[in-house]
């Protein structure tokens, strides 16, 4: 008995001794995020598009900041423009009538809180995706559903892809990008797997057409936030810096990336 009270007490000094420990974080003023993603959907007219602007918050932050009372403005070679404007206080700018065209460039400026950032990309076209192919038997397990969705890479012509997959199993959408350097005028796939992944799930499959300049960009991000990186082979983690510049003032440059894309999405019924 003597041993069993000894044991408690033990356990009871133990279990109670719990320090909380706050961690001391480097603080930073603010930098601008930009979100501008313009996609153009096959099939669509591709008139409404918006960009969303935020702010850089503490590690330990719940909500992130949205920029707001922004001027943002998207030019054309041929100098149209289209003014995006907030919707209320959201930091979510909208255009309804914006025109996109296949290989054409655009200029992105943006004034915000006196200065002024500026981004330059074209709206880079995109294969539409042949058929999805499913296999009931992959994974380690050899029980995990996979998918592949394939497409034909057009011969003689360097192209670059963005892979989304959105489902209601992963809060974050799982990304891969993908490039033709080895399996040019080929037909190859998208690769998707999730471990909880059931029939009659709904999975939204998105290619995008990319340059090659957001291709490094993205690959850099999904090296740094793999779950296999770390590797000493892999990319070290640095502050990944997007084509937006700050003019006003360089070294106040911006998170993010101005991106045009043609898109082509399946909505697919796991079988």
């Amino acid at each position: 008995m003597k041993r069993i009270v000894t044991l408690l007490l033990f356990f009871v000094v133990f279990t109670n001794c719990e320090d909380v420990v706050d961690v001391d974080l480097n603080t930073a003023e603010p930098r601008l995020v930009i979100d501008a993603s313009i996609n153009w959907f096959k099939n669509t007219a591709g008139n409404e598009q918006s960009i969303k602007l935020s702010l850089t918050a503490p590690f330990f932050d719940e909500s992130v900041p949205p920029a707001n009372n922004a001027l943002v403005v998207v030019t054309d070679s041929n100098n149209n423009s289209f003014n995006f404007i907030e919707d209320g206080q959201s930091g979510v700018y909208r255009n309804n009538n914006f025109t996109p065209v296949i290989d054409e460039i655009y200029t992105l400026n943006i004034v915000y809180n006196g200065e002024t950032y500026e981004a330059t990309e074209t709206l880079k076209s995109v294969v539409p995706i042949d058929f999805i192919e499913q296999n009931n038997e992959g994974g380690f397990s050899g029980e995990d559903i996979e998918l592949k969705a394939f497409y034909t890479d057009p011969a003689n012509i360097e192209n670059y892809y963005f892979f989304e997959f959105i489902s209601d199993i992963a809060i974050i959408p799982t990304l891969e990008v993908y490039e033709d350097r080895f399996t040019d005028g080929n037909q190859i796939f998208g690769f998707y797997t999730e471990e909880d992944l059931e029939a009659n799930d709904i999975v939204t499959i998105r290619n995008y057409g990319i340059s090659d300049q957001f291709y490094d960009y993205m690959f850099i991000l999904l090296q740094q936030g793999s779950e296999e990186g770390g590797g000493p082979f892999e990319t070290q983690p640095a502050t990944v810096r997007g084509n937006c510049i700050n003019t006003t003032n360089p070294e106040n440059f911006p998170f993010g990336y101005f991106r045009l894309s043609e898109v082509d999405e399946v909505v697919y019924t796991v079988q």
